[in-house]
């Protein structure tokens, strides 16, 4: 499912109009860099030093050395005074172009920046649940880079075809030993007996900025929230699912292929407190 239209409403690059990169942007060329993407409601970008502060912990694990925190902030600000009452803001750094041909960097490359803007319609109402189903793709185990948003997202592009041709929401992906990792684009988490529980993203996966603000919250209701490896057996077996991103916010899970589930009142209770949050 598409969240936002494809009208693009602006592009900058390094701080300037622009439509492209040059063509040995290491971003371009190996996914060297990392995204972020942000919903952007009456001008304001949702949970945004939440999201800044997850690419600078990107950068610093791929040993990008960027230091341009302070013009970003100023492009993101600029851009978002364009923006209309709901949008949707994609910020990329990439490592920069190559200073010689190969994989291994030179260490002298200067960080591309690149913002830009989109229009975003509203999404139809998610109260009632989601359908996903299963994805035949499993999400490969790469400790070092778990938990980042790099720009290598070819598993989540397969996923998300089959999500698509299955008319679902999203797909779940699995790692190779059936331990259950997200969504395409989503974090997923379990209820069981009052207890949430979500994945651990320490070989693999995304650590999603909604995904944090749940567990941070959860913490603030009062309620149980373990990371932990799951299966599809303990999926099946809980009473409550639910997903989440930072443009969705958190979304009941109605069925995972022909499993349905019951619907209560915990997701919609989280839903209903986060979103006041930030805004």
């Amino acid at each position: 499912m598409s969240t936002a239209q494809n009208e693009s409403l602006g592009t900058w690059v390094d701080g300037q109009p622009a439509d492209n990169v040059p063509a040995d942007d290491r971003g371009l060329a190996y996914g060297d860099g990392l995204f972020e993407t942000l919903l952007v409601r009456g001008k304001r970008p949702r949970f945004l030093d939440a999201h800044l502060a997850r690419l600078q912990s990107g950068c610093a694990r791929l040993r990008i050395p960027f230091s341009s925190a302070r013009e970003l902030r100023a492009e993101i600000d600029a851009a978002v005074a364009l923006a209309p009452p709901l949008a949707v803001l994609k910020i990329i750094v990439t490592r920069g172009s190559a200073l010689r041909r190969g994989y291994a960097a030179d260490g002298a490359e200067i960080p591309r920046r690149v913002v830009s803007l989109w229009k975003a319609s509203p999404l139809p109402s998610l109260t009632d649940g989601v359908a996903l189903v299963r994805a035949s793709i499993r999400v490969a185990d790469q400790p070092a880079l778990a938990g980042i948003k790099h720009l290598n997202r070819l598993e989540n592009v397969l996923a998300a075809q089959e999500a698509r041709a299955a008319d679902a929401f999203d797909a779940l992906m699995l790692g190779a030993d059936d331990r259950l990792v997200s969504g395409a684009m989503s974090n997923l988490f379990l209820v069981k007996s009052g207890v949430v529980r979500t994945p651990r993203v320490d070989k693999a996966g995304v650590a999603g900025v909604m995904r944090g603000i749940v567990i941070r919250e959860c913490a603030a209701l009062g309620l149980e929230l373990v990371e932990q490896r799951l299966t599809l057996e303990d999926l099946f077996a809980a009473d409550e699912a639910f997903i989440t991103n930072a443009r969705i916010g958190v979304v009941p899970v109605r069925r995972v292929g022909e499993h349905a589930f019951r619907m209560n009142e915990l997701a919609q209770r989280l839903a209903a407190h986060i979103e006041p949050l930030d805004a």
